[in-house]
């Protein structure tokens, strides 16, 4: 799955940055980032000279159909349950169908008056609701489709067309390409289409506005970018476009097919590639801020459960955390501590690891989808132009996908959402102050209402991820008893898209704000250890009892000082600082001689003690709090994303004083004026930061980054796969115990038997290993071995001990 996205990701870069001349299409040639970067993006796209050829072939051979007087589903015919009807009409009959299938409602915006209270007794009760109504939801963008949508749907359908089956002719298919290319996009409804015969409504929308139809709308943008209203005549006439006059089959080509619902699905993938793929590093970001372990992904695991997803999960966290300084490593918890992490993130690949399968499943099929001929009847070109009638157009290919895809998104979200409770809660987040706050728990509560914004979100994706292909209803005569719901589908996954956008911008900022925590942490420590040794030294150096040393005072002192703080992390800081030395004063009367004189020592050195410690976390906060940075403390990935918060999304280390209202009388907030510069002490909301994150994610923005993040561990995580497949393929009994000597696997190339190492099934973790031109010498403890290079014999990193 690391292929399909890295390589998904460098076709659509290459085509937005236009280092492309554009997707020369041909039937066959559509990939998801083609169609992302038309869409979204505006990447360019012409008609392949091959096509050309196809599509006017498929044309003469319709004609030629008619000219032999064969009965042809719509095109002599009437449509779905009334094709018994007859006509010879070929050409008004394309337009009727276009005209009954446009049925969709777009509303419209408009002023709303002010009610005055002395005329609306005398007014007509009618016009004073349709002229005060305060609208519901935003009438427009309620229900019209975004041009992304609209875009994407007319470039798959003008693929199909390409593949020269459909019998359209060349005029036609060349204006649907000159309104993509111009940036002229059909206004089309929303709702009204149940995927049976195709998106038979919104399609027809399209082909209205190829034929100029006045009473259609389309949106174009002006030269700064800014979105413009036309009809669809004069944006044509302003292109010099000339509008299509519909030939027989041609209007039943254009609306009979998957293009939409494969549209708006392609669209919702694209983002689940982005949205899983930065689940696994806020998973391994996780792990980091809550000072979990590694070992949950330890390849250990893979080898004994070969569920390629589980594997490759496990890989990519595993070498997000390589570099980690907060992580444990060792297997000594002690006593009162979890042994091993929470299921969040302990069983993170497991719960990952069935998404990305689903996902590589549901690409294979959108990708199938939009490089597939879907209208019908269709011309079959190597059978002398017969025509074939069947149901291409069921679209319940891209239903499937979807129901998969949105079920993902609320397994996604299901785990970010556990692992982002967790980590603002002080009963499970290993010693971080609750609500994640910076300055004092009993003044500062930042994190809690975010903590019920993301329950909000996973109930909502709870409930999203209920599938829709089951609601089907009988339609149409009853001739489409089955149909496939395939856009209500992708509509609804779109929804579930932004959902989970949300949930990670707002984990995403959580995190970077306890890693924050956790760095502001361990510099105070790492001040006040060697003034606290000097302490303990002082105080109670000369009454130890017999044969004690100082050294292992101070080290179980210091142990159980960092100990009671985790656990004191909702109290105020003086009173946190007292209570955590007072706790260490059982442990000093058990390591001294006792007399008035150590007790009054004891005292005097536990008050010194607090109130340094409060000083120095006093002094250490303030400074952290003008710079920080906790890179120095991360693995790679989450170092990556860091600093893509701090420094080029400005989302700071949140204190109260950095979403604290303005007061008018402070002078440092000119109110009411909105020319001032004052952004920096408006009082900016959390959303407000969560928002900038989100936004990120919306326009893609953030992905380079996190495309980056899994790129920088293709060495890896590829070595780590060549390793197992490999090494599933060598004889124990020809492992040699601490030696040099090479070997080469003795069983056949097919079996893959998981590798059994001599009484050493111990934790393996990522390092450098050397390679030469015709080995890798690898070695493990207790184990040594060569294995062959293959084609991929430049990569060098492996799996060591």
């Amino acid at each position: 799955m690391n292929q399909l996205i890295l390589s998904h990701w460098s076709a659509f870069t290459a085509e937005v940055q236009k280092k492309t001349s554009g997707r020369f299409v041909n039937g066959n040639n559509l990939s998801l980032g083609t169609v992302v970067a038309v869409a979204r993006y505006g990447a360019p796209v012409s008609l392949a000279s091959s096509a050309m050829i196809a599509v006017a072939k498929s044309a003469e051979m319709v004609q030629a159909s008619l000219d032999r007087g064969e009965v042809i589903y719509g095109v002599n015919t009437g449509f779905g349950g009334s094709a018994d009807t007859r006509t010879e009409a070929a050409e008004d009959l394309q337009k009727n169908l276009l005209r009954m299938l446009q049925f969709g409602i777009i509303s419209e915006s408009g002023p709303i008056k002010t009610v005055d209270p002395a005329m609306s007794q005398h007014q007509d009760i009618m016009q004073l609701l349709s002229e005060s109504a305060f609208p519901l939801d935003d009438p427009v963008a309620a229900s019209c489709m975004p041009e992304s949508w609209v875009r994407g749907s007319m470039l798959i359908r003008l693929n199909s067309l390409a593949s020269g089956y459909s019998g359209v002719k060349l005029p036609t298919i060349k204006t649907l390409l000159r309104l993509l290319q111009g940036g002229i996009t059909p206004r089309i409804p929303v709702r009204g289409s149940i995927s049976a015969s195709g998106d038979l409504s919104p399609l027809s929308y399209i082909g209205g506005v190829m034929q100029g139809k006045p009473a259609l709308s389309v949106w174009t943008r002006d030269e700064t970018g800014n979105k413009c209203l036309k009809r669809a005549d004069v944006a044509l006439a302003e292109h010099s476009i000339e509008p299509v006059k519909l030939g027989a089959k041609e209007g039943l080509a254009l609306v009979n097919g998957t293009a939409v619902s494969t549209a708006v699905g392609s669209l919702a993938l694209h983002e689940v590639l982005g949205l899983v793929t930065l689940s696994q590093i806020l998973t391994a970001m996780s792990v980091e801020a809550m000072c979990g372990t590694n070992e949950s992904f330890d390849p250990f695991f893979g080898q004994v459960r070969e569920h390629p997803g589980q594997v490759e999960a496990a890989q990519n966290i595993y070498a997000f955390l390589m570099e980690s300084k907060l992580i444990q490593r060792g297997d000594d918890a002690e006593e009162g501590t979890l042994r091993q992490d929470r299921y969040s993130i302990r069983t993170a690949s497991q719960w990952i690891g069935p998404v990305l399968e689903d996902l590589q499943l549901a690409h294979q099929q959108m990708t199938i989808e939009m490089n597939s001929t879907t209208d019908n009847p269709l011309v079959d070109v190597n059978r002398g132009g017969k025509m074939m009638h069947g149901g291409n157009f069921q679209a319940k290919a891209v239903t499937n996908a979807m129901e998969k895809t949105r079920q993902a998104i609320q397994t996604i979200g299901q785990m970010l959402f556990a692992q982002c409770t967790e980590l603002i809660n002080p009963a499970t987040n290993r010693g971080l102050p609750p609500n994640l706050v910076a300055g004092e728990p009993s003044n500062s509560f930042i994190w809690k209402g975010t903590d019920i914004m993301v329950a909000a979100l996973q109930s909502e994706l709870g409930f999203l991820a209920n599938p829709v292909g089951n609601h089907v209803q009988t339609a149409e005569m009853g001739n489409q008893a089955i149909n496939s719901l395939a856009l209500i589908s992708g509509r609804y996954t779109l929804d579930a898209v932004d959902t989970l956008s949300q949930m990670s911008a707002a984990h995403l900022v959580a995190l970077c704000q306890a890693l924050d925590l956790r760095a502001m942490n361990l510099r105070f420590l790492d001040t006040l250890a060697p003034e606290f040794d000097s302490m303990v030294h002082d105080a109670f150096g000369k009454h130890l009892k017999d044969q004690q040393k100082i050294e292992a005072l101070q080290e179980s002192l210091w142990l159980a000082f960092q100990k009671s703080l985790d656990q004191l992390t909702s109290l105020d800081s003086a009173k946190r600082f007292c209570s955590a030395i007072e706790s260490l004063q059982p442990l000093v009367l058990r390591s001294v001689t006792v007399s008035g004189e150590t007790l009054h020592t004891l005292q005097s050195w536990t008050d010194r003690c607090s109130a340094s410690a409060l000083e120095l976390f006093s002094m250490n906060r303030d400074a952290y709090i003008r710079y920080p940075d906790a890179t120095p403390y991360l693995g790679s990935a989450s170092s990556r994303m860091y600093r893509l918060l701090r420094e080029k999304l400005n989302v700071p280390f949140i204190g109260n004083e950095t979403i604290s209202t303005p007061v008018a009388q402070s002078g440092k907030f000119d109110w009411g004026n909105t020319e001032a510069e004052q952004d920096g002490c408006r009082g900016t909301t959390m959303g407000s930061f969560i928002g900038k994150v989100h936004d990120a994610i919306r326009t893609g923005a953030l992905y380079p980054a996190v495309m980056e993040c899994l790129a920088d561990i293709q060495p890896c995580t590829t070595s780590a796969k060549q390793m197992r497949a490999r090494t599933s393929k060598l004889d124990t009994s020809e492992l040699s115990s601490g030696s040099e000597n090479s070997t080469e696997p003795s069983t056949p190339a097919d079996s893959e038997q998981p590798m059994q190492a001599q009484n050493s099934p111990r934790t393996p973790e990522l390092q450098s290993f050397s390679n030469s031109p015709t080995s890798i010498h690898l070695i493990g403890k207790g184990l040594s071995w060569k294995l062959p290079l293959g084609d991929d014999s430049g990569i060098g990193y492996g799996i060591a001990d």
